[in-house]
């Protein structure tokens, strides 16, 4: 039980770090399209904002995956905590 509570965690995880690098290469794609310079501010700050934004639309296309595999994860803490608690139970009884 507790090991596939790990595998839906890492896999949450995964999709995390896909988005994370997706958006993170896109970022000097549209630093090309607007021709920014290094050391621009106002420019550092529409790439951040871009960034952010592209960050978001990325999260909301994967974010029914995340949602049935948070709820999968939930149900699993659920589970274990209730085997913890009937072991605790029964080994309170045997004592």
């Amino acid at each position: 039980m507790e090991e596939a509570r790990r595998q839906i965690q890492r896999q949450l995880e995964l999709i995390d770090r896909q988005i994370i690098r997706r958006a993170t290469a896109l970022v000097p794609q549209q630093r090309r399209r607007q021709g920014l310079q290094r050391g621009e501010t106002s420019g550092a700050r529409m790439v951040l904002e871009r960034y952010r934004a592209t960050l978001a639309a990325l999260t909301a296309e994967r974010q029914p995956e995340i949602d049935a595999l948070s709820r999968k994860l939930a149900r699993q803490d659920q589970a274990i905590a209730a085997h913890h608690e009937r072991q605790q139970i029964a080994l309170s009884r045997a004592a």
